[in-house]
């Protein structure tokens, strides 16, 4: 199983009308998502699921992500991946799946980098910055990929 793990892209603050749940991306967070999508693209990532955190800005990301994939499948919400979500109950489901498919997984910091340490056995699972992806092959963490950068970076 590949896992393609990407953090949501910058959103706007909160706000006392606009509850966290309820943040949507910003301009530059909407870009930066095109942007990680193009990437994970170019690197051959090809999902056979796609999952989200049900929180708007993640959802927001996924979208667009899903877009410059050209992904026609759907989009499955997974309560798991907000945060304060279940680990475990998002491993589950992964051992649900093909283990000959690939995964895009978007939610938040810090669940990403604890399902990432949780799927390598690594204790030093590096933080996922904003519209950063990590591809996962089996155990190993193959590299980390920001929306801005010319290549991956190996870990």
């Amino acid at each position: 199983m590949i896992v393609f793990l990407v953090r949501h892209a910058h959103a706007v603050d909160e706000t006392p009308g606009l509850p966290d749940e309820a943040r949507h991306l910003s301009g530059r967070g909407r870009q930066a998502a095109r942007e990680i999508g193009r990437r994970l693209r170019w690197h051959d990532c090809t999902p056979t699921a796609v999952w989200t955190s049900p929180l708007v800005r993640a959802v927001m990301t996924t979208e667009l992500v899903a877009a410059a994939l050209e992904w026609t499948g759907p989009i499955e919400a997974v309560r798991g991946l907000a945060p304060g979500g279940s680990t475990r109950e998002v491993q589950a489901a992964l051992a649900a799946l093909d283990p000959s498919g690939s995964v895009v997984i978007v939610g938040h910091e810090p669940s990403l980098s604890g399902l990432g340490g949780a799927l390598t056995l690594r204790d030093d699972f590096p933080a996922l910055q904003k519209a950063q992806a990590a591809r996962i092959d089996g155990r190993e963490l193959r590299w980390m990929f920001r929306y801005d950068a010319e290549a991956p970076s190996a870990t």
